[in-house]
């Protein structure tokens, strides 16, 4: 008796056709179109992003639920977002990539559930989650379940937090809820001229505050690169975008469980005699820290973060001997290196992500105090600065500080002083560590002497010179133990590579709580 045959291999090969097509939503003119733009489709920023041949897409068939307002009459599959999982150099991650050309990139309930499904799955299995946003906010014909859907991914966002990293590329308009998504996450990259954020648009803010301003203005990558901050890179185009978004995965690792990357190092001669001419002879003129950084850590290997924001500070990931380390480095070349409440918020926010996940923290000091004023005063510098001090308070990484020239005031404190629990401190012989600056502290303790002197100008030199000799060097702090070791520059890199080998099976015992509370 016979059997009757399947359909066969060409059989299935033109259902797969159709169904793919189908996937394009019949769409070639859509593709053209945000190719005219000059933006990629959301299935080529995944294949841009993943390793090769590794996308496993997940709910390529979901389809909207809602029937209202015409929708019954419009069906695409996949409703609007690509999701699934793959690889970058090897390493599994999830991603969710939003299609402009599907209902301008609209968050459904289905959409939700796509991009919820991905993001539990990356804290069940341990991977980092990037999302690629490209979306006009939520569907308006579906109400209150689109909002609905937007709270679910905010919650994962919430709970995936410290838990795997989270990376989100704007790759066109972000408006209304859509914009607390990747705000929530712990790095967002913006694209020039293509890319938006804002809560509310162009139109919303012409008619309640009267302002006429356009997208790019309001909340374009140069705006937030350098204004409020919101965006931590700002690239030329997509493609741009997407390899900045690979490199930044090659210093962290996949979860908090996990350790950071380590790539092969062959030790070697680390002495860096180009360190010894960076310091001015002049202690008021200033320097760029990135010359450190870059005197000491693994060549080429400085990848820094929110470059545009906040100048005063510099952070940033390296590699020390091949391993992964996170930067925190003063910038005399900006406002002499004060810290202010931008730089404060910068600093505190990158030194939290390091800690959540196990990368040590280098931080590089040159720092004059706390920036005066009262804009600095009213806008709560006090609260702000806290941040910071907060953030290294907390930190249980290995943390090492290296003092370059000024440390004076609360600043001091602030930048990973030993008090606050660094692990190790160095200084160089050019090290200022004092309550303020000689001649005003001159001013003040010897104010009577000065005042009764009858050439005040040179009894002022003279006291100046004679509270620089007491306090403005490293050894004071260095009898108290406060800094562990007076180091040439030019040790720098060795002593720094030592001390992280030292320091790498680190474990810190907390008191138990539920969590601290961060002066917010």
């Amino acid at each position: 008796m016979s059997q009757s045959k399947g359909p066969g291999k060409e059989k299935f090969e033109e259902l797969d056709r159709k169904n793919r097509e189908a996937l394009l939503g019949g769409g070639e003119k859509r593709i053209e179109q945000q190719h005219a733009k000059g933006k990629l489709t959301a299935r080529e920023r995944v294949h841009l992003l993943l390793d090769e041949g590794s996308f496993e897409e997940m709910g390529k068939f979901v389809m909207h639920r809602s029937k209202d307002f015409g929708l019954d009459k419009e069906y695409y599959l996949g409703d609007g977002v690509v999701t699934g999982y793959g690889t970058i150099d090897g390493r599994l991650v999830y991603v969710f990539s939003q299609d402009f050309t599907v209902f301008g990139g609209s968050l459904s309930e289905t959409h939700a559930e796509k991009i919820v499904k991905i993001m539990d799955l990356a804290m069940k299995n341990g991977a980092p989650v990037i999302g690629l946003n490209d979306s006009g906010g939520a569907r308006i014909q579906e109400g209150v379940v689109s909002l609905g859907g937007y709270a679910d991914i905010f919650y994962r966002n919430v709970m995936a937090s410290g838990v795997v990293p989270q990376l989100s590329a704007i790759m066109g308009p972000c408006a209304g809820g859509a914009v607390y998504s990747p705000a929530m996450t712990d790095f967002i990259f913006m694209v020039e001229n293509t890319s938006f954020m804002f809560v509310t648009g162009p139109n919303v803010v012409k008619t309640v505050t009267h302002e006429n301003v356009t997208a790019e203005e309001l909340g374009g990558a140069s705006a937030h690169s350098t204004k409020s901050g919101v965006t931590h890179f700002s690239c030329a185009n997509e493609a741009e975008c997407i390899a900045q978004m690979k490199k930044l995965f090659s210093y962290v690792p996949q979860n908090c469980e996990d350790t950071t990357p380590r790539l092969p190092y062959t030790p070697g001669n680390e002495r860096r005699p180009i360190l010894n001419d960076i310091i001015p002879a002049n202690p008021n003129q200033p320097y760029d820290m990135r010359e450190v950084i870059n005197g000491v850590v693994d060549e080429g290997s400085f990848f820094e973060v929110h470059k545009n924001f906040a100048e005063n500070i510099v952070v940033g990931f390296a590699r020390l001997a091949g391993r992964s380390i996170g930067i925190v480095g003063n910038q005399p070349a900006s406002l002499a290196g004060v810290l202010d409440i931008d730089s404060s918020i910068k600093a505190a926010r990158f030194v939290r992500f390091c800690d959540s996940f196990n990368i040590p923290l280098l931080v590089l000091e040159d720092v004059p105090g706390f920036l005066p004023g009262t804009d600095q005063e009213w806008n709560g510098i006090i609260v702000n600065g806290a941040k910071l001090l907060y953030a290294f308070s907390e930190a249980t990484v290995p943390r090492v500080t290296v003092i370059t020239r000024k440390a004076y005031g609360g600043a001091y404190d602030v930048m990973n002083s030993k008090h606050i629990g660094a692990d190790m401190n160095y200084a160089w012989p050019t090290a200022e560590i004092a309550v303020m600056g000689a001649k005003g502290a001159a001013e003040i303790i010897f104010k009577k002497e000065i005042s009764e002197a009858s050439d005040r100008e040179a009894k002022l030199a003279e006291k100046v010179e004679e509270y620089t000799k007491k306090f403005a060097n490293p050894y004071k702090a260095a009898h108290r133990g406060y800094v562990d070791e007076v180091i040439y520059p030019d040790q720098t890199r060795e002593k720094l590579i030592r001390a992280f080998q030292m320091l790498e099976n680190k474990v810190a015992v907390l008191p138990k709580k539920k969590h601290g509370n961060i002066p917010l």
